[in-house]
């Protein structure tokens, strides 16, 4: 175990924390919205949930499934309800996909009742991370690559409307990015404070 990681670890034995809205984590694919929310649940003591696995269980079918067969404006609708749905549960940190926050009805609902999280991760960055994935509906196309980069300078503007933003510098390992997001998290009191253990 690095120092780092060490440090971490300790950290969130000792330290608890009061989540009083969901954390919606919101950026491009590749960014890791569900690493980092999985991992931020974790430090946090709070659920974790993603929007992709509901609606793929919910369909009992694949994201490229959905998308191969109904096309991407339905895929948008259940994304959409799923949020709504989530949304009204316990505090969380859920994970979207990277397309939910370009939508106004999800902004809405986010802003409403949590609190966006911007992981702000650079194209070359991204592309290492998705580029021999095959699980990307989008990018199944003749150059991935280029979809990538059109993709990144359509939704950037989009996601810099967020309430948070945390930049994934690398080399950056999960568990740090997690307790990145905890403290910028921690200067809203009104989603996230710290409690005595």
């Amino acid at each position: 175990m690095s120092e780092i990681q060490q440090s971490v670890a300790e950290d969130s034995h000792k330290q608890r924390y009061a989540l009083r809205k969901t954390v919606v984590m919101v950026g491009m694919m590749g960014a890791g919205k569900t690493a980092v929310g999985r991992a931020l649940a974790q430090l946090l003591g709070a659920p974790f949930l993603d929007s992709d696995q509901e609606i793929e269980a919910a369909a009992n079918m694949s994201i490229p499934e959905i998308f191969a067969r109904d096309g991407e404006a339905f895929f948008r609708a259940r994304e959409s309800q799923v949020i709504s749905r989530l949304m009204r549960g316990k505090p969380g940190v859920l994970s979207t996909g990277g397309g939910a926050f370009l939508s106004d009805v999800n902004r809405d609902t986010i802003s409403r009742r949590g609190v966006a999280v911007w992981l702000d991760a650079d194209l070359e960055l991204l592309w290492s991370r998705v580029a021999h994935r095959d699980t990307r509906p989008l990018l199944r196309t003749a150059d991935p690559k280029a979809t990538l980069a059109e993709l990144f300078a359509k939704r950037v503007p989009e996601y810099s409307k967020a309430d948070l933003r945390v930049p994934c510098a690398p080399p950056v390992s999960i568990e740090l990015m997690s307790k990145r997001v905890a403290d910028v998290l921690l200067t809203r009191p009104d989603v996230l404070e710290r409690v005595d253990a």
